[in-house]
């Protein structure tokens, strides 16, 4: 006998209990970055892995561990499930010349894949959130972007985040800054971890992110970029605090802060929170600027973020988010009954309700608990006799009122105005 097929690990089902959350989350999304001018844009699941190599790094953790990768048996090309969004979108952006238009303020949403050891509020397939503005050199987007986040925790209930903002600087200082760390870290080299040693040399800037309590003498002691940063990268770090103090955001600077892709520069930023644990970044982004270029277009400025959802709706678990219900509940029985319930439920959902037809038979009395476990408001009741005469009887279920009996077109306005 076979065993019973179950889903792979750290990828997980929406049930239906739950799926009434993400819709709402995904509904209060739309709504928010349509209010910011926002556009949606869908790329594919699947992409040529030399997109993320080139993009990404070729040393970062994502790309080195994480990417699930396979070979294309008909053409042989090498493929993978994308792990981010950002340079999905950028190179969705070039290859239909979207920038020609001007800049451009596009969003996405949808599953990632990263093959990472599964723990709470880490999965191998997550789901994110992404907004990129494309085109806009100035802090002003920064700040539009860090400020929009900080409305949407406001308008989903979430409390106890707080932001930290940082700056990476231009290719050019961060280039200074990586070489006097990597100076560092050599002096330190026979009291850094096995993953601080491997990166030294590869990818320094990634040891400052390192969550081991034993690194922290080490770490506090680290060159600080801010001694190599760039006067334009200061200037535009200095005017993203003043938007930020002026539209009341609070914030934390953290210098130590960096990302887990290369392809960031000068302003970055993470929304934080203590009450997810170990995993406690719900939001994150900053600027890429030379990432257009990089992957083969005319070179623009560029800023964006991506926000997990499961971590979101973790933090919104307290929140009474209540399940859709359905107005009408239609029970029948009788051969003419059941063929002018077919009517009378396409009636109502015409009349803008939204209804379910009894299926499958059964009593009046089954069908009467069967239509009050759906949660349904209303019973619409239809007997031949009611049939006869194009009539329904209305019995309400979550209410204590008689139940009359009306004629099918009086039936869809009574239940509107109730």
């Amino acid at each position: 006998m076979s065993s019973l097929i179950q889903a792979i690990r750290g990828m997980n089902d929406i049930l239906p209990d739950e799926s009434h959350r993400w819709e709402f989350f995904e509904d209060a999304v739309r709504a928010w970055l349509a209010g910011y001018g926002y556009r949606n844009i869908r790329t594919p699941i699947v992409e040529q892995t030399d997109l993320f190599t080139r993009s990404i790094g070729a040393v970062t953790d994502i790309v080195e561990k994480e990417m699930y990768t396979f070979v294309d048996h008909l053409n042989g090309d090498s493929l993978t499930l994308r792990p981010e969004g950002t340079a999905s979108c950028v190179r969705a952006v070039l290859e239909h010349n979207l920038l020609y238009a001007g800049p451009q303020r596009l969003y996405y949403y949808g599953p990632m894949f990263r093959h990472e050891r599964p723990q709470k509020g880490r999965y191998r397939q997550f789901h994110q959130v992404g907004v990129e503005a494309l085109g806009y050199a100035d802090a002003d987007i920064d700040a539009e972007l860090i400020i929009m986040c900080a409305r949407l925790w406001r308008q989903l209930g979430i409390s106890g985040v707080r932001l930290e903002i940082g700056t990476l600087g231009s290719t050019e200082a961060r280039a200074i800054y990586r070489a006097r760390l990597i100076k560092y870290f050599e002096q330190h080299q026979d009291d850094l971890d096995e993953d601080a040693r491997r990166r030294m040399h590869s990818n320094p800037l990634r040891i400052l992110d390192s969550k081991n309590p034993l690194m922290r003498e080490i770490l506090a002691g680290a060159p600080r970029l801010l001694d190599d940063l760039d006067e334009d990268s200061l200037k535009h770090f200095e005017a993203l605090q003043r938007l930020l103090h002026d539209q009341g955001v609070d914030f934390e600077i953290n210098l130590q802060l960096v990302r887990g892709l290369d392809y960031y520069n000068r302003t970055v930023f993470e929304w934080v929170t203590d009450k997810l644990g170990a995993q406690g970044t719900i939001c994150a982004g900053g600027r890429y600027d030379g990432l257009i270029a990089q992957m083969g277009g005319k070179s623009a400025p560029a800023c964006g973020f991506a926000m997990g959802i499961e971590r979101i709706l973790a933090l919104m678990a307290e929140n009474e988010i209540p399940k859709p219900a359905v107005d009408i509940y239609v029970v029948h029985q009788g051969e003419i009954a059941t063929s002018f319930s077919w009517k009378a439920v396409e009636w109502f959902r015409n009349e803008g309700l939204s209804a379910i037809l009894h299926c499958g038979g059964g009593s009046f009395k089954s069908q009467m608990k069967k239509a009050d476990a759906s949660g349904a408001r209303f019973a619409v009741i239809i007997g031949d006799d009611e049939a006869k005469e194009g009539e329904v009887s209305i019995k309400p279920l979550r209410e204590a009122a008689e139940q009359v009996r009306v004629g099918l077109a009086e039936a869809g306005s009574l239940l509107r105005r109730i």
